[in-house]
C-alpha cells in the first residue's frame, strides 16, 4: 500500500492537512508548500541563502537535504529553511508558517498615476474601416520584478475600463533580477521557467480577470503594450538575458520590440519543478486577439529599462526645465536626472530592504503589513498604522514605509546612535520596548507591535544596518549624478518620487534619515506608477514610442562602481544625520 505522510500546515489562513504521496517525500517542502497553495518568499531560487523561506517545524521530523541528517523538533518550534529540508520518509510533521514567509497575500500595487503631460489620441492600433462597430481594446502592462499590473483601456475614447494586480510569479523562482539572470545562465530551463512565469501565470490570469471586470472578450483586446525594467522585458521576449549578469553588462536589445501573442504566451505551461502530467495545463486560446501586436516599450541599458523612459515622459521629467530628478527607489534604485537638454541615469543596488527582505519581521506592503509608524516621547510609545485594519487584521510584519518611519524617529528622538546602535539609557526599561533579539539574545531589537498576542515584531539591530546600506545606496547615487554635474540638492526643482514604496514614504521621513539628503518637502512629488503611465499613453499617442526611443539613445548612462568618488560618497551615506 502506499505511503502517504501527513504535513500539517498552521498559517494565517488556518490550520489544514496535506497527504503527500510517495513519489514527492523527495522533494523540498517548498515544492511541497506550493503545489499546497503555500508558496513561500524565494528570492535567492532556492539556493538557501536568503531566510525568506523560514518555516517552523512544531513537531515530528524533517531530513536536512545538503547533509541528511534528521532535524527533530523538541519542546520548542524549530525555524528551518524550507528549501534545505524535505519529509523524513513517512513520518508525519507539523509546521507552522509565518506570514512574512508566504508570497499568496494581496499585494498593495500602486496602480494609480499622473500624467503631466499632454498627448494626442492617435492610437497605436487604428479601427478597420470595414467593422466600424468593433471595439478595440488596449491593454497597457507594467511588470515590475515584484508586481505585475495590467490596465485595460477603450482605443477609441482612451477610457480606463479596469485594473488587475498581482506578485509577478517570478518570485518563485528568485526575488531580484540577479537572481533571476543566474537562474538563466545556470539552467538550461531557467528562461522558459521565467517566461512561462510571468506570461501563463501572471499577465494571462490578470488579463482574464481585467476582461471580467470590464465585460470585454479576448478577442477585442487588440494591442499590448509593456514597460518593464531591461530584464523582465527579456524574458517576457523570451530571450536570455544572460550577458546583463557580467561585465559589461550588455543586453541583447533596447530597442522597441512587436512581439505576437504566440510569442509570449506559449500553448503549455509546466510547473518550474519539471514535467509533471498532473499538472500540466493546455491552452487552446490566447487571452488576446491572435493577431494582437504586443509592443515592448524601448529601454536605455541594462540597469535603466523601459519604466524609467516611460516614467521619463509620463511625469513630465522629459519636459521640465529642470534641473530636476526623477527616483525609483526600488531594489534597483534607479535615478534620472535632467539639466538643461541633458538626461543622465544610474542605477545603484540598493537590494530588497524596502520591501522588507532579509529584515527580522519585513513583508512587502499588503494586507496585515505595518505601512506606518509613529514614534512618540514622554511616555515612550509606539502607534502602528495596518494595511486592512478597517477589515481588523492583524498586523503580521513590517513594510519599507514603515522602516523608514522608524529610522528617522527613533533618530529624532535620540534612541539610536548615527550609526544606528540603540542607546539603552534613551528607552526606559519600563516601557518594555527594548528586547534581547537573534540567536542566543546577542542582538537588541525595538518592539513595534505583537503579531498574534505573543510573537513580537521588531526592528532590531541588525535590521537597522541593513537600511542604512540601502538608504545609503540611493543617497550615493542622488549625490554622484548632481555632482557629474556640478549641482547639490538645492538647485533641484523638482524630485519625481516614482514607484509603490516612493509613493506612500512620508517624505520628510525619507528626507530626516537621509535616503533624500539634503531636500525640502516642497521639492518632492510622488507621482506613482510612471511605468504604467508610460506604457498607457504610448498606446494612445503612437509618437510616443519615437520619443522613448530618443530617450533611450541619448541618455548619457553614469556607471557608479566606475566614480571615484562613489565608495567615499556611500561610506559617508551610511549615518544617520
Amino acid at each position: 500500500m502506499e505511503q502517504r505522510p501527513s504535513l500539517e500546515i498552521e498559517s494565517p489562513k488556518g490550520r489544514q492537512w496535506v497527504h503527500v504521496h510517495t513519489e514527492s517525500q523527495q522533494r523540498p517542502l517548498t515544492d511541497l508548500l506550493r503545489r499546497a497553495n503555500f508558496p513561500l518568499n524565494m528570492r535567492c531560487g532556492g539556493r538557501g541563502i536568503c531566510d525568506g523561506c523560514i518555516i517552523e517545524l512544531v513537531t515530528g521530523s524533517l531530513t536536512h537535504i545538503p547533509t541528511g541528517q534528521t532535524i527533530i523538533a523538541n519542546d520548542t518550534p524549530l525555524p528551518i529553511r524550507s528549501c534545505e529540508h524535505r519529509l523524513n520518509g513517512g513520518a508525519p510533521a507539523s509546521l507552522r508558517l509565518p506570514a512574512r514567509s508566504l508570497v499568496a497575500y494581496q499585494p498593495l500595487v500602486v496602480t494609480d498615476f499622473s500624467i503631466n503631460i499632454p498627448y494626442a489620441h492617435s492610437p497605436l492600433y487604428r479601427t478597420p474601416q470595414i467593422n466600424p462597430a468593433f471595439r478595440p481594446i488596449g491593454a497597457a502592462i507594467d511588470i515590475g520584478t515584484t508586481t505585475v499590473v495590467v490596465l485595460l483601456l477603450d482605443l477609441t475614447d482612451g477610457r480606463i475600463l479596469a485594473k488587475s494586480a498581482a506578485f509577478n510569479q517570478q518570485m518563485h523562482l528568485g526575488d531580484d533580477v540577479v537572481t533571476r539572470i543566474t537562474l538563466c545562465s545556470q539552467n538550461r530551463d531557467g528562461l522558459r521557467q521565467l517566461q512561462d512565469a510571468v506570461a501563463n501565470r501572471t499577465i494571462a490570469p490578470l488579463l482574464a480577470d481585467a476582461m471580467n471586470q470590464a465585460g470585454v472578450s479576448p478577442d477585442q483586446i487588440v494591442c499590448i503594450t509593456i514597460a518593464g525594467n531591461t530584464t523582465m522585458l527579456h524574458i517576457a521576449a523570451g530571450v536570455d538575458p544572460s550577458s546583463m549578469g557580467v561585465a559589461p553588462f550588455t543586453p541583447t536589445f533596447l530597442e522597441h520590440r512587436i512581439l505576437s501573442p504566440a510569442d509570449l504566451f506559449s500553448p503549455a505551461t509546466q510547473p518550474p519543478d519539471g514535467p509533471d502530467s498532473s499538472f500540466i495545463v493546455h491552452r487552446s486560446s490566447f487571452p488576446c486577439s491572435p493577431s494582437a501586436a504586443i509592443h515592448l516599450l524601448p529601454s536605455a541599458a541594462a540597469y535603466i529599462g523601459a519604466d524609467l523612459t516611460a516614467g521619463i515622459v509620463a511625469s513630465g521629467l522629459r519636459y521640465d526645465p529642470g534641473p530636476s530628478l526623477l527616483v525609483d527607489a526600488g531594489t534597483n534604485g534607479e535615478i534620472i536626472l535632467k539639466h538643461a537638454d541633458r538626461l543622465f541615469g544610474c542605477a545603484t543596488a540598493a537590494g530588497p530592504a524596502f520591501e522588507g527582505a532579509g529584515l527580522s519581521c519585513g513583508i512587502r506592503a499588503g494586507d496585515g503589513a505595518i505601512s506606518y509608524i509613529t514614534l512618540t516621547n514622554d511616555p515612550l510609545s509606539v502607534h502602528a498604522e495596518v494595511i486592512g485594519q478597517e477589515k481588523n487584521l492583524r498586523p503580521e510584519g513590517l513594510c519599507g514605509s514603515a522602516y523608514i518611519d522608524f529610522l528617522a524617529q527613533a533618530r529624532r528622538l535620540g534612541l539610536i546612535t548615527p550609526t544606528g546602535r540603540f542607546i539603552r539609557h534613551a528607552i526606559p526599561d519600563s516601557s518594555g520596548l527594548l528586547l534581547p533579539w537573534g540567536k542566543n539574545n546577542t542582538d537588541l531589537a525595538f518592539r513595534i507591535a505583537s503579531a498574534d498576542g505573543k510573537r513580537p515584531l521588531v526592528v532590531s539591530a541588525v535590521d537597522i544596518a541593513h537600511l542604512l546600506q540601502a538608504k545609503a545606496a540611493i543617497a550615493a547615487g542622488i549625490l554622484i549624478l548632481l555632482n557629474q554635474v556640478g549641482l547639490d540638492p538645492s538647485h533641484i526643482k523638482r524630485l519625481y518620487l516614482a514607484g509603490g514604496f516612493g509613493t506612500h514614504l512620508n517624505p520628510q521621513h525619507a528626507i530626516d534619515c537621509g535616503m533624500l539628503p539634503g531636500f525640502r518637502p516642497d521639492q518632492i512629488l510622488p507621482v506613482g506608477n510612471t511605468a504604467l503611465a508610460g506604457a498607457y499613453i504610448a498606446m494612445l499617442d503612437s509618437s510616443i514610442i519615437s520619443e522613448l526611443a530618443h530617450i533611450g539613445r541619448h541618455m548619457h548612462v553614469v556607471e557608479l562602481n566606475l566614480d571615484p568618488n562613489f565608495e567615499a560618497t556611500y561610506i559617508d551615506q551610511l549615518c544617520l544625520p
